[in-house]
């Protein structure tokens, strides 16, 4: 994948760190280790670390999958 030509803005980094810290919530409330959610929804935990430390952005199925793993909307994770 080539590299990108310029740095993300700082108001993507912020509501990617949000997202994030969303998908961990969620994910607490509901009893589930990073591990278990990543088999839940067949992704290696080091996808969920990533994606919960705001270092990545899920793919859009991943994210339909978070959602339902988790048993809320993707736009409870995603909202401002």
């Amino acid at each position: 994948m080539p590299a990108r030509r310029s740095p993300l803005p700082p108001w993507v980094i912020a509501r990617r760190q949000l997202l994030g810290e969303r998908i961990a919530a969620s994910r607490r409330e509901q009893q589930l280790s990073q591990d278990q959610l990543a088999d839940r929804i067949g992704l290696e935990r080091r996808s969920i670390q990533r994606y919960e430390r705001g270092e990545r952005d899920p793919r859009y199925t991943d994210l339909l999958l978070i959602a339902d793993a988790l048993s809320v909307s993707v736009e409870a994770l995603v909202q401002q």
